[in-house]
C-alpha cells in the first residue's frame, strides 16, 4: 500500500490521494526500457482491480518482475484491525517467493488513480531492499506526464537501510 494509505483515514474518508511522498529523481540508466515499464504498469492496474480496500476506499496494485521474466502482482489487502493490513508490494513479494522466486528487476505500484505517484511505505520500501536495493521502482510520472512512467531504485527510497549484514551472527559468517 502506498504511504498515504498506510495511516488510517480521519472520520471513514479515505486518505487523501494529494498526500504524497516524493519520489527520488528518476535513475539515469534503469535497468528497464520505457516499454517495459509501462507493460509492467498495466500489470499493476489490472491488479489494482482485485484490492480488498473496504476502510481507506485506497486500491493500490503491484505487478513485480522476476529475473526469468515472470510478472507477479499483488493487491492491497485490508483488515478492519489496521496492522493487520498487507500492501500490494509485499503481497506481491510474498507470493513470488511462495512460489521459489527470489530474484527481481523492478516493480511497478500504481494507487487509485492511474496518474498520481504512490510511493511504497516504510515496511514495503524495507521488504524490497531486502531482495535488491538495485531494484527498480516504477511509479506514474504525476499528473503533468499523463501516461509517463518515473523510475527509480529501492535503494534511493531507502539510504541507510537495514539488511543482513546489520545482524551480528551472519556479520561475524560474512
Amino acid at each position: 500500500m502506498c504511504y498515504a494509505a498506510s495511516r488510517p483515514s480521519l472520520r471513514g474518508r479515505p486518505a487523501n490521494p494529494i498526500e504524497r511522498t516524493t519520489l527520488t529523481k528518476p535513475t539515469e540508466n534503469p535497468a528497464l526500457d520505457e516499454q517495459q515499464a509501462q507493460a509492467l504498469m498495466e500489470s499493476a492496474r489490472a491488479a489494482r482491480g482485485f484490492a480488498y480496500a473496504p476502510y481507506s476506499r485506497f486500491p493500490v496494485g503491484a505487478a513485480l518482475l522476476a529475473d526469468d521474466g515472470t510478472v507477479v502482482t499483488g493487491c492491497n489487502v485490508e483488515n478492519a484491525s489496521y496492522g493487520l493490513t498487507n500492501c500490494a508490494e509485499r503481497t506481491a513479494i510474498f507470493k513470488a517467493v511462495s512460489e521459489g522466486r527470489t530474484t527481481f528487476r523492478a516493480i511497478a505500484v500504481v494507487g487509485p488513480q492511474d496518474d498520481l505517484a504512490c510511493a511504497p511505505c516504510g515496511a514495503c520500501r524495507q521488504v524490497l531492499y531486502e531482495f535488491g536495493p538495485e531494484m527498480v521502482l516504477v511509479t506514474p510520472a504525476g499528473p503533468n506526464q499523463p501516461g509517463g512512467v518515473r523510475m527509480t531504485t529501492v535503494g534511493a527510497l531507502l539510504p541507510g537501510a537495514f539488511d543482513g549484514t546489520d545482524l551480528p551472527a551472519l556479520a561475524e559468517e560474512g
